[in-house]
This record gives C-alpha cells, sequence and structure tokens, in this order.
C-alpha cells in the first residue's frame, strides 16, 4: 500500500517526532544528547531552517521547524541529523541496525492559532512523563533558553514569542507564565490527534488556506475514538 504523501508546507512550522527503532533507547548519555543537538544546529544553519522548539526524551524527540521556503529542506535535515546519530552510536555501542523508526511524523501548524501550544505541548513532554515536576529541571528542551535559564543562540524565535513582550526580560516572564497557566480542553488532544495522522494542526479556516497555497485537497478527521496517550 502506498504511503500518504507528507504535507509540507513553505514557511511555516512543523510539529515533528522521530521515534526510536521499537522504543529502544536512543540517548543513554549526556554526550548523546549534546551530539545530537551540535548537530541539529549545524544542518538548521546549513539548510537555512528555523527550530522554534524542542524536547529530546530518552527514547524520541519533538521538534517543531519551520523549513523556509525550500520545502525538502525539512526531510534533508531529519535525514543528515538522524543518520550522524545512527553512526554516532552504533561506532559508540559497537553495533548496527536502525536507531530510528523508518518514518518521522510531521503536522504543519498554525502560528497564529497552535504555534505557542505545540511549544507549550513539547516542552511539557518531561512533565508529562514524571520525569521531572517542572520543566526547567529538565535539561535537553528548549525551554530554559526561553525563559532565560540558559539561552541557546542558535534556536530560533517564533513570531508569536516575540509578540509576547517588547523586551527579552518580559517575553521571558510572558511565556513562562503561559507554559504553566491552564491548558484548554482538548487542545493536547487536537495536537497530538494532528501529528499521529500526519494532518494539520488549526481550524478548518487554516486547512483551507493551505488547501489554496499547496492547491491540493488536504484530508481532515475530526478527533475519533480516544487512544491511549503516546507522548
Amino acid at each position: 500500500m502506498p504511503r500518504k504523501a507528507r504535507i509540507i508546507v513553505p514557511d511555516c512550522p512543523h510539529h515533528i517526532v522521530q521515534r526510536g527503532h521499537n522504543r529502544q533507547v536512543v540517548f543513554a548519555s549526556d554526550t548523546d544528547y549534546q551530539f545530537y543537538l551540535d548537530n541539529l544546529q549545524e544542518w538548521k544553519e546549513t539548510l537555512g531552517c528555523r527550530v522554534y522548539a524542542f524536547c529530546l526524551m530518552t527514547n524520541h524527540v519533538h521538534l517543531i521547524l519551520n523549513p523556509g521556503k525550500d520545502v525538502t529542506s525539512l526531510a534533508k535535515l531529519m535525514k543528515r541529523v538522524n543518520g550522524r546519530q545512527t553512526r554516532y552510536v552504533n561506532k559508540k555501542e559497537k553495533r548496527t541496525g536502525s536507531l530510528w523508526e523508518g518514518r518521522y511524523k510531521s503536522s504543519p501548524v498554525s502560528t497564529r492559532e497552535y504555534l505557542l501550544a505545540c511549544s507549550r505541548y513539547v516542552e511539557l513532554n518531561p512533565v508529562r512523563a514524571g520525569m521531572v515536576a517542572d520543566p526547567t529541571m529538565y535539561p535537553w528542551s528548549s525551554y530554559r533558553s526561553k525563559v532565560g535559564m540558559r539561552r541557546l543562540n542558535w534556536l530560533d524565535d517564533d513570531p508569536v514569542y516575540m509578540e509576547l513582550a517588547d523586551s527579552r526580560k518580559d517575553r521571558e516572564k510572558q511565556y513562562e507564565q503561559w507554559v504553566k497557566g491552564a491548558i484548554p480542553q482538548g487542545e493536547w488532544e487536537l495536537i497530538r490527534q494532528s501529528l499521529q495522522r500526519g494532518q494539520l494542526t488549526g481550524s478548518r479556516m487554516f486547512i483551507n488556506q493551505i488547501e489554496e497555497k499547496l492547491n491540493r485537497r488536504v484530508e481532515f478527521r475530526g478527533p475519533g475514538r480516544p487512544k491511549k496517550k503516546r507522548d
């Protein structure tokens, strides 16, 4: 059965998740995490992509990337970063085979409606998983940078984050309050299902706009029966 064509939109943020093969551990040490981030920085700069948010979990990664005008940049970045991580881990552990699941999942995100919500979803992964009580306690996500604890100069400020306040200090404070604030009912389920199905994260109006931009019909299915959570 042929694979469903992936929806990639130019100059649009995309929520991406890539899991370890059979949910195996991908990051076993601090050097493993840092190696991935170093390569993410290198290839995002080489290909002209922007990284708005990330969270590296033990056996999977969440990213929010904007490919820029060249939609092929997103797939190229994932291929290069994942390939280097595979070779690095295989050499380190004297093993062979695939480190990752065959295909990463992605969902174009409506900037105005859901970009900040998706960033919150990504950066709260360790809290949902019970690894930490507060996102500031987790070192392998973009959250610390966004609230001013440890600035990553290569991390890109998304346009909605920039509109939170005029000064960086005030933006950091506003973002912290946003992430720790009340989450609307159904928000996480919409984000999760859009990602799992490879659909757009946004309203019907956003979907219509993307269909017009791409000149193609975009499949949309509303929420179905709730499934077991898979963060």
